[in-house]
């Protein structure tokens, strides 16, 4: 049956509850103009570093982006410079060359890690870059273990956040013994997911149903060396996920807490975001302070959830420490995320930012395109229902900015080309 577009009402029912309250304006006055004179490395990271080098960029920050093909920010013009990993190296020793040689131009900077392989390098390394530039304040081993999906899910589930069923497989063996336990459709999820979609150009595997299908996938990841798990999968339309984002200081603060909801991802039910919606929601706010504060968590983070239909609770998808790729929204909302991290690392006074109430949202117009295309296809959305999402509140953009083009020119041709070589591969 082709619906409309609505958001579930139970997210909705969150949203009459307004945010905590935040600083006056003259407690934001007390804590003083910015003071950007420290310099920020960014490392990796896509929208998120581009969204980053803008702002602290336009409040005076002198911003350098260091990373590979997907490291927007390195052709952004609000970065002073920019270092592009060379061919047939890799992005750890890149870094390690840049960052940890006799060459000490970049010392005292701000290191900002904006991507499982930028956080995994600072989390290895984590003495020797800290003895030469400003860090979070965070335990290396513990988002070490953020990283892992497999161990997310195990330590929410020990400090009492719901989780969806998972099952762990080393060998097609263990499969053998699952068989009787296992609900479809199912995921098969990577454990580290950058290691994975570099292989598969995707973020899981989804199995409708059929052990031989399971057993043809994990044989596949297994030839590559993967480590991955089996998930159920959480039923309902993917309007249904929401994230908690905060900081927690060295004393054990929160900076700021901030909430959003998805309209709509790309491929549906197992890509990335294409429609998000800033909106304070109570309940995923206190599951993300239950998580966070469980875990005993330092820095920055971030935690998805989605409402399992079947029970109504709010189930752990995953953790990313680090801004996500909807960093602009955040700011826009109200919650300058990076300027209260940069403040807080070099030690200025911050306040506590407040989400606004107005409807902000951020829209990848041609994948959200491409996503309504799936859902109508599906039966799940009519023309009349996505025209009207599109008219709904204020809108940032997600990549383009005319006096900024070329990251969102780079992720244009990027992912034409990606488009044009799996056409290739299916022809073939």
């Amino acid at each position: 049956m082709t619906r409309e577009f609505a958001f579930d009402t139970r997210v909705l029912s969150q949203a009459l509850e307004q945010p905590p309250a935040g600083a006056s304006l003259e407690q934001i006055a007390a804590a003083g103009p910015l003071d950007p004179t420290v310099p920020l490395m960014a490392l990796g990271g896509g929208a998120n570093g581009v969204a980053v080098a803008r702002n602290l960029g336009r409040l005076g920050v002198r911003i350098s982006a260091a990373g590979g093909p997907g490291a927007w920010a390195t052709r952004s013009n609000a970065c002073v410079a920019s270092y592009r990993q060379p061919r047939g190296v890799s992005l750890a020793d890149f870094w390690r060359d840049l960052l940890l040689s006799e060459d000490r131009r970049f010392d005292g900077h701000v290191l900002l890690p904006l991507c499982d392989d930028s956080i995994t390098f600072v989390c290895h390394h984590h003495e020797a870059l800290s003895a030469r530039y400003l860090l979070e304040s965070f335990d290396p081993a513990l988002r070490l273990a953020m990283l892992d999906k497999r161990e997310t899910l195990v330590r929410a589930r020990d400090v009492g956040v719901p989780v969806p069923k998972f099952w762990e497989v080393a060998s097609l063996t263990d499969l053998d013994h699952l068989a009787d336990e296992l609900v479809f459709p199912l995921m098969i999820k990577p454990i580290h997911s950058h290691l994975f979609v570099p292989v598969f150009g995707r973020k899981l595997f989804i199995i409708e149903s059929g052990i031989d299908a399971v057993r043809e996938k994990l044989a596949l990841a297994f030839s590559h060396g993967l480590e991955v798990m089996l998930v159920e999968m959480i039923p309902g339309p993917d309007d249904l996920l929401s994230s908690y984002n905060t900081y927690v200081d060295g004393a054990g603060g929160r900076l700021f807490e901030y909430t959003k909801c998805v309209v709509r991802r790309y491929p549906v039910n197992r890509g990335g975001g294409t429609y998000h919606r800033s909106i304070w929601l109570p309940e995923t706010a206190e599951m993300g302070r239950r998580f966070f504060d469980g875990l005993g968590w330092r820095g920055m983070g971030n935690v998805e959830f989605k409402r399992d239909p079947r029970d109504g609770k709010l189930k752990v998808i995953e953790c990313n420490p680090r801004l996500t790729a909807a960093q602009a929204l955040a700011v826009a909302s109200g919650v300058p995320t990076d300027e209260l991290i940069y403040r807080s690392i070099t030690g200025q006074h911050v306040w506590r930012a407040t989400q606004v109430a107005e409807d902000v949202r951020m829209l990848a117009f041609i994948r959200d395109a491409m996503a309504f295309l799936e859902l109508r296809r599906r039966g799940e959305l009519n023309l009349a229902g996505w025209l009207r999402s599109l008219l709904e509140g204020r809108k940032v953009p997600n990549l383009f900015r005319l006096h900024d083009p070329m990251p969102g020119l780079v992720n244009l041709m990027q992912s034409l080309s990606r488009a044009l070589k799996k056409t290739w591969r299916s022809l073939g």
